[in-house]
């Protein structure tokens, strides 16, 4: 049995724990808290208050809300192309660093390790190091102002290789050895048994990749020269401009730009931790 002065160390812990984590969760949700406040609010308002937390209901209505259902603006055309892109990259990135990392945890070759140690250098390069030279790569392949050029460097993603890499260690190789002795080719194995395993790992890297292909900005403002083809982050950039401020409906179109990813977070949420807490221990 514990002792009476463990017993107080424990409970003492787990109200610092407590007080901790509540103080986190405020921090959090504040700037939201106040962003949807603010979204019921008139644009000029906004312009010279700023945003606040007092709720000031004799000045709050829906009429922001009936600019973005009902009035003349292309807020859901850029909320087509983000949600079209998130999609296409979140799905083709999970495939293909799926299949890069379970090359790396399952397979002996040549260079093994000289390849994984790329990864981890790429890893470890911020986006803006190699933006630039990107960005010639793609001018000289004739991809500018096109999707492709926005998805097609995010596809074989490090920090998604190294994470699936690190969750498939912990899978016994004699799962493989089964199936190949059952008579499955390489394909079914990595279909069949190895990608059900995967679900947890899977679902934490779909609510982050999500996340950076939902906020992406300097990307896609490099490479995008078509009103038409802007994603959300880019067309609510274009709200403020010196010949006009559309606040109303930035702030607004800005508080209904999280519901895509809370989603997201919700569908993936029942194997989200045990998966980002495998991923971290396995290895």
């Amino acid at each position: 049995m514990k002792s009476a002065g463990k017993k107080r160390r424990d409970k003492r812990k787990t109200i610092g724990l407590l007080i901790l984590f509540t103080v986190l969760a405020i921090m959090i949700l504040t700037p939201i808290y106040a962003l949807f406040i603010a979204s019921f609010k008139p644009g000029e308002l906004l312009l010279q208050n700023g945003l606040n937390l007092t709720p000031e209901f004799e000045k709050m209505s829906l009429s922001n809300y009936q600019l973005l259902f009902f009035g003349k603006h292309d807020y859901w055309l850029w909320f087509r192309n983000s949600i079209l892109l998130t999609v296409i990259t979140v799905v083709l990135t999970l495939a293909i660093s799926a299949f890069v990392a379970y090359g790396f945890a399952a397979y002996e070759f040549r260079f093994r390790g000289a390849l994984f140690i790329i990864v981890l250098i790429i890893m470890s390069v911020p986006f803006e190091v190699i933006m630039l030279p990107l960005y010639k790569q793609i001018s000289d392949w004739g991809l500018m102002d096109n999707y492709v050029a926005i998805v097609l460097p995010f596809l074989a993603h490090a920090s998604t290789i190294f994470f699936f890499r690190q969750y498939l260690l912990g899978i016994p190789k004699s799962l493989i050895e089964a199936g190949r002795i059952d008579g499955a080719n390489e394909y079914s194995i990595f279909l069949r048994l190895i990608v059900p395993i995967m679900k947890p790992a899977i679902a934490a890297m779909a609510i982050l990749n999500g996340m950076n292909a939902w906020n992406n900005y300097m990307w896609p403002l490099l490479v995008i020269r078509s009103a038409s083809k802007y994603t959300l982050t880019l067309g609510l950039n274009t709200l403020i401009n010196p010949y006009g401020d559309n606040y109303s409906l930035l702030i607004v179109g800005a508080c209904f730009s999280i519901i895509p990813i809370f989603v997201l977070f919700l569908a993936f949420q029942k194997y989200f931790i045990e998966g980002i807490t495998a991923g971290a221990v396995k290895g």
